[in-house]
């Protein structure tokens, strides 16, 4: 039991801290090249890692005797058919969105799926306790100190990340119902083969970069494309195998402190007050989550 509590706990901060520090290589990729011509570069190098990691992982196993648990064909299919497509969107339309709005609001709107997750987890039947509740509203509030620096006004971007919001719950909410039926690393690998095959349809519209460009554009993509796309995916469902959803987006909306914090040490940015209360309401709101449910009741027999 201590292992699944460090595992649903860890697991999403690690991610966060992956997400949060790849923000500055996002940017420059996203200088050179269209959203979909991007997506593919980072969702094919994500495939091809991960599906090295996978033959390594049973070579292993088989030297060890070890038997392989990867789950039916049928789940893992319509499993990374149902993440790769929720992800090929989302990411689509968060890089559109950053094409005409500021990071900072966009951090800020993507993010509210922490408040759409357990909203949506009702339609399922999984209420999560108070403390979750109040924990998303103190998230809100340290996410708008932290990421909307500017005046607040709406423009056609701020749609486009609106969209990749509810596409990214559905993600998550999709991920919480196959990460205990198939094994997640095989499950991470398929849905980055879907997400490659959407983004190269989509990429067939977009102007490709000149070669003389690749260069620059080679570092940002490779980090994205094996640390936020095939590292960070990975330990995100590896961290919602038999774990409240609610409370695992909770902990990896943290991307937009360490992205902040990333910022003030890599780039030499200061954090202002506002910044800092921000980031204290969030740390606030993760600690609250953990607290345990009072009204907590035996584990109900699904059927």
């Amino acid at each position: 039991m201590r292992v699944n509590r460090v595992r649903q706990n860890v697991l999403p901060l690690l991610t966060a801290l992956i997400w949060g520090t790849a923000f500055v290589a996002q940017s420059m990729g996203a200088d050179y090249m269209g959203a979909f011509t991007f997506n593919t570069a980072r969702a094919v190098i994500a495939f091809f890692f991960l599906l090295a990691l996978c033959g390594i992982r049973s070579a292993v196993q088989r030297r060890a005797g070890m038997p392989r648990s990867l789950g039916s064909r049928r789940d893992l299919a319509l499993g990374g058919l149902a993440c790769g497509t929720a992800l090929a969107v989302a990411s689509y339309f968060q890089q559109k969105g950053l094409e005409t709005t500021t990071p900072g609001k966009a951090g800020f709107i993507t993010a509210l799926y922490i408040v759409l997750v357990p909203l949506c987890g009702l339609l399922f039947r999984r209420k999560p306790p108070r403390a979750v509740w109040l924990g998303v509203v103190l998230a809100v509030a340290g996410l708008y100190c932290l990421c909307v620096t500017e005046a607040f006004s709406i423009t056609g971007g701020d749609f486009y990340v609106l969209v990749c919001a509810f596409c990214f719950t559905v993600q998550i909410l999709t991920v919480d119902h196959f990460s205990s039926r198939v094994d997640g690393v095989a499950l991470s690998c398929a849905q980055f083969l879907v997400m490659t095959v959407i983004s190269a349809i989509g990429m067939t519209g977009e102007t490709l970069p000149p070669l003389e460009l690749l260069p620059a554009c080679l570092g940002p993509v490779l980090y994205v494309g094996v640390f936020s796309s095939g590292v960070a995916y990975t330990l995100q469902i590896l961290a919602q195998k038999d774990s409240d959803p609610a409370v695992v987006s909770l902990l990896m909306s943290m991307e937009s402190v360490f992205a902040a914090i990333a910022g003030a040490l890599i780039l030499g940015s200061r954090m202002t007050g506002r910044e800092y209360i921000g980031c204290g309401l969030m740390l606030a709101a993760v600690l609250l989550a953990q607290l345990p449910d009072r009204k907590a009741v035996p584990l109900r027999e699904e059927g």
